[in-house]
């Protein structure tokens, strides 16, 4: 059985061991050694890469009861090798699990809920909670967390007796028997875990809690610990600093920059497409009761104007209706047919001109790569009348 250095220290970087088993597979070699500090997947804990014998170690997990490290190339049985941890990724991971610690302790005890989700990934943690989190209860669970980071109070390891882990109130998602790993940071979290953790939850530096959403009756969120919540908030602090000399308002006076710059489009927007039914009712009139009609229309259109424009169109010439806006790559349409002939009339058009699109109803919309010379020929070969502003 190998012997688990990382159990004892999780700050070993670098080790010796000899090689027991070495077996090829369709994902590299199956590496097995007397004694390892690299830590198998396991917990929510992704597996640790780094070298072994100068080979790279591309994961280390468990198979059945045997742990492996799968390596980019084969090594000698019997050799004795150097192992190194990749440890800026292993610590980034301790960061992260730590933290985790720390939330899910102090999140379960302000709510009696239990955490029922833990996956570290290589950008966020994600965390699953039993009961709905309100947003005030996310805030002060985050203040908490910090607060435990710059006391720096420290993480302590521990295997219980039975008696002593039966009076212990610990976390764990499941029933457990016989040794019991306990990882604890006082005041914050007591949980069996099997995972590599700080010293003290100082060196985690920072912890931030982002997208909380329901999930299963209770609340996802995602968690952010040290580089990576260093990272973030830089960024975060980029954008912020960006948005506040586009908008011309102190960093943290942007929101309301924001309200009106949007209150101001949004007023805009109303008068245009009350400008937009103006023209479109303009450009409908003379086809009153006309019957079959199409409206070729000069320069893009939205797809939202385009609707408004055949709607307003099918209402005042009694038929069916058919609006192109002419651009430099084709047209854009919209039509106003029955819904019985819907799929039909829409297939055709598009065949004819080199379209696609469709609908539901009555309504279809679409793109055609022809131009308004051909829309015009073939609208008017169907009988249609033709006008617009193209």
């Amino acid at each position: 059985m190998t012997e688990r250095l990382y159990d004892a220290d999780a700050y070993r970087r670098v080790f010796s061991a000899a090689v027991c088993a070495c077996t090829e597979t369709a994902r590299g070699w199956e590496v097995v050694l007397d004694r390892t500090a690299f830590y198998p997947e396991g917990g929510g804990q992704p597996g640790d890469t780094g070298t072994l014998g100068g080979a790279a170690v591309l994961d280390t997990c468990f198979r059945g009861e045997t742990l492996v490290h799968l390596c980019a190339a084969p090594l000698p049985v019997g050799a004795t090798v150097e192992g190194q941890i990749d440890w800026p990724r292993r610590f980034d991971l301790m960061q992260q699990h730590s933290g985790e610690h720390i939330v899910s302790g102090i999140l379960c005890r302000m709510l009696s809920c239990d955490n029922v989700g833990f996956h570290l990934g290589a950008e966020v943690t994600v965390i699953d909670f039993s009961r709905p989190v309100p947003p005030d209860v996310l805030r002060a669970a985050e203040a908490e967390a910090n607060t435990v980071i710059w006391e720096n109070r420290p993480f302590r390891i521990s295997c219980p007796t039975p008696e002593e882990l039966a009076a212990l109130p610990y976390r764990s998602k499941k029933a457990l028997s016989g040794a019991v790993r306990i990882v604890a940071c006082p005041g914050a979290d007591i949980c069996a875990c099997c995972g590599t953790h700080v010293r003290a939850a100082g060196e985690i530096g920072l912890i931030t809690l982002q997208n909380p959403k329901p999930f299963r009756g209770g609340t996802r969120m995602e968690l952010l610990a040290g580089r990576r919540a260093f990272d973030h908030a830089r960024a975060v602090a980029e954008q912020c600093a960006h948005i506040s000399a586009q908008l011309s308002a102190p960093v943290l006076e942007t929101a309301a920059a924001v309200e009106r710059v949007l209150a101001a489009r949004d007023a805009e927007t109303y008068r245009a497409v009350g400008l937009e039914n103006r023209l479109f009712s303009a450009l409908s009139a003379p086809h009153s009761g006309a019957g079959d009609t199409l409206l070729l229309l000069s320069g893009a259109c939205t797809p939202d104007a385009l609707r408004r424009c055949c709607t307003t169109l099918s209402h005042t010439c009694g038929g069916r209706s058919a609006v192109f806006s002419t651009e430099a790559d084709g047209c854009k349409y919209a039509v106003c047919v029955p819904e019985t002939e819907r799929g039909a009339f829409t297939r055709a058009l598009n065949a004819a001109l080199d379209g696609r699109g469709g609908g539901k109803g009555g309504f279809a919309q679409g793109s055609v790569s022809a131009n308004s010379a051909a829309v015009r020929a073939y609208f008017s070969a169907l009988g249609w009348r033709v006008g617009g502003d193209a």
